[in-house]
């Protein structure tokens, strides 16, 4: 049997969360990780999302294995939030399916990705809430844009 890039996105999106820019700051404050798999160069051409962390996706798993040899400092347990975001909302579904399968219990993708995170900023409405350091960062970077 086989299946379309859509067919697949689909079915992850049944199995994972998807939240909106607004959303973020209380992922993070729970000790959550926000996570770029965008590549280099997309970054470099779209700007970053601050207090992100930078995992490109063909080490997402190994990166994100909290009982991997390879893991990041940020990466505790399977127990810890985990949201995913690329350019446009699509390759994160996947990758935070991946994250799911592997284990984790709490993860989702940014729905419309790095892209809707931007807009919500450029439209002048916080992506995070309150005066949290995200929100600070989140209003320099936009100040700066």
């Amino acid at each position: 049997m086989t299946s379309s890039a859509d067919q697949l996105v689909a079915r992850a999106r049944r199995v994972i969360g998807r939240i909106r820019p607004a959303e973020l700051a209380p992922v993070a404050a729970a000790g959550g990780l926000i996570v770029d798999i965008r590549p280099a160069g997309q970054r470099a051409a779209e700007g970053d999302l601050p207090g992100a962390l930078v995992v490109e996706r063909n080490v997402l798993e190994w990166r994100l294995d909290p009982s991997g040899s390879h893991r990041l400092p940020d990466v505790t347990s399977f127990d810890q939030p985990v949201v995913v975001f690329c350019s446009e909302g699509y390759a994160s579904s996947l990758a935070a399916e991946s994250l799911h399968f592997l284990g984790y219990r709490e993860v989702s993708d940014l729905a419309g990705g790095y892209q809707a995170w931007r807009a919500w900023v450029d439209a002048d409405r916080p992506a995070v809430s309150d005066d949290s350091p995200s929100a600070v960062e989140a209003e320099h970077h936009r100040s700066s844009a």
